[in-house]
């Protein structure tokens, strides 16, 4: 039977490749993921070897948490008293001993005026410090005084920055204008992965960063004959309360963590994708799988003839999915090394530049590649294997044919319990409270679609004959194409399901964009008062002093800003905004205020959005422990629970409050009310006139700022849309390969049709109008249940504020067009074969 499988792949070598691909570009997109994230955190490694190699212990002042949602490099810590370095100093065993400073900084580039760096690499600022890990080139210098920068090298390279250029440069405070006198690169990398640095002498840097007299952190070398632990102890008796004092190692662990942390992330979204691809391509196994089995009905029965068992039928089917499966599997993973050097040149043009340090394969990568894409195989072409060893010894004597299997009772019953065990699971992590949500959710999503393809031959041939319906006007091509469709309503609903699973996600996501989109503006719409509102372009903030700038020009009634970072509530992370409240009800609406939000003016308080307050059975007058990441747990008074989340997050607390417990101050957004009877577009002008030296600051009206928010929405759903079109090729790869088996299958009857009058021409048209068939028929099911996912999750996130349901008419109608348009491409070569087939030959094929 071992040879019987070798035989029955070489002997279809064009079947192997069909069935192959699906599995192919699954797998490859999980290696190439795995290829990607290893050699990003080989990258990560060195730098942070490099970072930490000079030093042997640190002081820094202790956090709560790390949060994940800051700005520019720095963690949220609070500064020292640059005392404390005096006193590090005199300690016994202390070789040298350096402070720093690092806070927020975007550099403009000097030729096009634009600031370097958008979204995701840090844009950072920090005193030289030999010891940190940067190395001047050649012809470079150390800054000295207050006009002097270093740049790191990616960032001077990549916009023709040179030693004498002079640079604008932005912080939370006032800009600056500096002279490059020197390029550094970090250890043995140019670059550090998208991140922009500049250097300054540390009176600058304090002065810039807003540290006068004060040290974010003191670097520590050790004499020769002195242990760390050892200096680690002296240097903890001497360090004020808060303080504290880790080994090089703890630093780079932590980084390490927090690196893991972030590539975890980025590697399980990507896989995502890669198992929608294999179980897309799962579908086309089976279906690939139960047509071979119907089409060797005969010879499996021979087999059973001369004396094969059941059993040993069934083996040899599975073996050759399994051979199928490792093959695929094995060039998969050789694909995934080209995948993840093209994501990684995609990540190079999105601003994060992974340093040269050589790809990274790991024996892992071949392994759960290799056996993941093996399984999806086996797995699938079990029922077609079961199918198989069901055939008995008397077919051998009669014509091969499809057996059609159990009635479509029985796949009703069974597909109907299958839905259920997908959307009882999926309604649970959508509505209710589990704390594995997503893991429910995406269980469902897989078996909820497992049902629906279960269940769609019971309507496949009544669907068929509609779709088909204007196509048979179109002639005897059309009309015999619509029949072909409407004959085996298992094999069209199998493969109209691939296309069902690709482009009901896609669906999805634009439905849930849309709802993204009207649901903001909505809100907006209630709560934006102001006239103009200041923004970034890059989503990362600007410095405090844009907003005082905008108080000064003539016309502007009210100013508020906006700041947020990230808290803990009983150990939850929350996001908390800070705003400045005396003018705030000029410019925003908070809707229904219980207590009173003009309270939070008060020291020591807070304002609670209403759902996050019923969530927590919060109330006005209650003292609330809210923890900061610089400054620990703060008790807070309730004193105004807001209905609107427009505007505001879950928390809010007065500008003073928050500039007491966050480190990092940036102007997430201003809004600027104009005065009574001032001209609205002359006012604009003086604005923009009067932030001219913030490159990143954009001075926007209403309608422009609901369209920011429209257009971050788009750029997101269009990265989401570009993974899943994977999953809709390896559908259309599975149109071409039921049409070439089918026809295979139909080799006899279309002999017979040609020799009664169908020309060539009219058989290509026949194989195309089916492949439209099928492929529209996926297409609607797919807009069907992707619109149906999409107002599930609307519904589930409206008390979140996703209160509006937008379908996209006019994209779902570009959608279906584009699946006929596959269609006609995936005919194109099954179509081309059926045309060349030999009139009397294929009447004589058995």
């Amino acid at each position: 039977m071992l040879r019987a499988a070798l035989r029955s792949l070489l002997a279809h070598k064009i079947r192997l490749l069909l069935t192959g691909i699906s599995i192919v570009l699954g797998v490859g997109f999980m290696a190439g993921t795995y290829v990607l994230t290893d050699t990003m955190t080989r990258a990560f490694d060195r730098i942070i070897e490099g970072g930490t190699a000079g030093i042997d212990l640190l002081v820094r002042r202790e956090n709560a948490f790390t949060g994940q949602m800051a700005s520019g490099a720095a963690e949220e810590r609070e500064p020292m008293p640059e005392s404390v370095l005096a006193e590090v100093e005199v300690v016994p065993g202390v070789a040298r001993a350096v402070g720093d400073v690092i806070g927020y900084a975007q550099i403009v580039d000097p030729r096009t005026g634009d600031v370097i760096g958008t979204f995701g690499p840090p844009t950072a600022a920090s005193s030289w410090n030999d010891l940190s890990g940067f190395e001047l080139d050649e012809g470079g210098r150390p800054p000295e005084g207050p006009d002097e920068v270093v740049l790191d090298k990616n960032t001077a390279e990549s916009h023709g920055i040179a030693v004498g250029t002079t640079v604008r440069i932005l912080f939370e405070g006032p800009p600056g204008e500096f002279e490059v006198v020197g390029i550094a690169s970090y250890g043995e990398s140019d670059s550090l992965l998208g991140a922009t640095w500049a250097l300054f002498d540390l009176p600058t840097a304090q002065r810039v960063l807003g540290r006068e007299g004060e040290l974010d952190s003191i670097s520590i070398v050790a004499e020769e004959d002195v242990s760390a632990a050892t200096l680690q102890q002296r240097v903890a008796h001497v360090l004020p309360e808060g303080a504290e004092v880790v080994t090089s190692a703890t630093v780079a662990n932590e980084f390490r963590d927090q690196v893991s942390q972030g590539l975890g992330f980025f590697r399980t979204a990507l896989l995502v994708f890669a198992f929608v691809a294999l179980f897309v391509g799962a579908f086309i196994i089976f279906n690939t799988f139960a047509i071979i089995v119907a089409q060797r009905t005969r010879e499996l029965a021979l087999f059973r003839a001369l004396g094969a068992t059941a059993r040993q039928v069934m083996t040899s089917v599975v073996l050759e999915s399994v051979l199928v499966g490792l093959v695929s599997s094995a060039v998969g993973v050789v694909a995934g090394i080209g995948i993840a050097m093209a994501l990684r040149a995609l990540l190079d043009a999105t601003g994060f530049d992974i340093p040269a340090s050589g790809t990274v394969i790991l024996p892992r990568t071949f392994v759960v590649s290799i056996v993941v894409g093996t399984l999806v195989t086996f797995v699938s072409a079990i029922v077609p294997a079961r199918r198989a060893a069901r055939v008995a010894p008397i077919e051998a004597l009669r014509e091969a044919q499809d057996r059609g299997g159990r009635s479509l009772r029985f796949r009703l019953v069974s597909g109907a319990v299958v839905l259920a065990l997908g959307l009882v699971p999926l309604l649970y992590g959508l509505f209710g409270t589990p704390s594995n949500a997503l893991q429910l959710v995406g269980f469902g999503v897989a078996f909820t679609f497992i049902g629906v393809a279960m269940l769609t031959p019971m309507i496949a041939r009544p669907v068929a004959g509609a779709v088909g319906t204007p196509i048979r006007r179109t002639g005897v091509p059309g009309k015999l194409g619509r029949e072909n469709a409407m004959r085996n309503p298992r094999r069209t609903a199998a493969t109209a399901s691939a296309l069902m699973i690709g482009l009901g996600l896609v669906v999805f996501v634009a439905v849930f964009g849309e709802s993204a989109k009207a649901s903001v503006s909505a809100a907006l719409d209630r709560t934006l008062r102001a006239d103009f509102v200041l923004t970034s372009p890059t989503l990362s903030g600007f410095s405090t002093t844009a907003a005082e700038d905008a108080r000064a020009v003539e016309g502007v009634a009210a100013v508020s800003a906006v700041r947020f970072t990230e808290a803990r509530v009983d150990g939850d992370s929350v996001f908390l905004d800070g705003i400045d409240v005396e003018p705030f009800g000029s410019v925003a609406d908070v809707g229904d205020v219980q207590g009173s939000f003009e309270s939070l003016a008060e020291p020591n308080t807070v304002a609670v959005l209403e759902r996050e307050a019923d969530d927590r059975g919060i109330s006005v007058g209650q003292t609330l422990e809210v923890e900061f990441a610089a400054t620990g747990k703060q008790e807070l008074e309730v004193v105004a629970i807001f209905s609107e989340q427009g505007l505001l997050d879950q928390l809010v607390v007065s500008m003073p409050t928050f500039e007491e417990n966050v480190a990092q101050q940036l102007d997430m957004f201003v809004m600027v009310k104009a005065s009574e009877g001032v001209d609205i577009g002359a006012l604009e002008s003086q604005l923009s006139e009067a932030l001219a030296r913030y490159p990143n600051v954009q001075v926007q009206d209403q309608a422009a700022f609901r369209d920011r928010f429209a257009r971050f929405l788009n750029q997101v759903l269009n990265l989401l849309t570009g993974l899943l079109v994977m999953a809709i090729i390896i559908a259309g790869f599975g149109i071409v390969n039921t049409l070439s088996l089918s026809i295979y299958e139909r080799t006899r009857e279309l002999g017979l049709l040609r020799a009664v009058g169908l020309t060539r021409q009219q058989t290509k048209r026949m194989v195309r109008w089916e492949a439209v068939i099928i492929s529209v028929m996926g297409a609607l099911f797919g807009v069907a249940i992707g619109i149906a996912f999409g107002w599930a999750l609307q519904q589930a996130l409206a008390p979140q504020g996703f209160e509006r349901l937008g379908i996209p008419g006019g994209q779902l109608t570009i959608y279906v067009a584009l699946s006929a348009l596959l269609g006609v491409a995936a005919a194109i070569l099954p179509a081309r074969r059926a045309a060349k087939l030999d009139i009397l030959g294929s009447i004589a094929y058995e």
